[in-house]
């Protein structure tokens, strides 16, 4: 299973990232492409406790049946939920900031390893342990790079 732990893993999400590009165009969604590596970014942040997103009810009710699916080796889906606090309308967002953002915190998140992963519970799934986020980090990288085609 990819993740965030396996360096073979983060080396090839960093190596799409570096592709990544201002003028990517979207397959689905709404946002932009500096808007969606904003909003994985805050995401990873969460996994790496530097923010902590209150549960959600519906998350306390189905969390544990739908994490399976989301820690799954199918790709994410497109179009699924996202949580409000990561969803971004700055329209002021610095693409290159961003990206660089994001291979900083993909690289910081490897190195401190499973150690320094949040204790914080998913605000939908729960608590998930350190190998848990990784997958769930790994694939939502995953799942947003293949959204700009990359």
């Amino acid at each position: 299973m990819n993740n965030l732990y396996n360096p073979s893993d983060v080396k090839e999400i960093i190596h799409r990232l570096e592709k990544l590009t201002i003028n990517a165009k979207r397959q689905w969604g709404t946002m932009t492409v500096d808007q969606m590596l904003a909003h994985c970014n805050i995401s990873l942040e969460t996994a790496m406790g530097l923010n902590f997103p209150k549960r959600k009810l519906i998350g306390r009710i189905f969390g544990k049946l739908i994490k399976r699916k989301f820690l799954d080796k199918k790709p994410m889906v497109k179009n699924s939920i996202t949580e409000d606090m990561y969803i971004t309308s700055n329209n002021s967002l610095e693409f290159e900031k961003e990206k660089n953002r994001a291979i900083e915190l993909i690289t910081t998140f490897y190195e401190n390893g499973p150690e320094k992963c949040t204790t914080h519970p998913h605000s939908y799934f729960g608590r998930l342990s350190p190998d848990e986020w990784s997958v769930l980090k790994w694939k939502h990288y995953d799942h947003h790079l293949r959204q700009f085609d990359v």
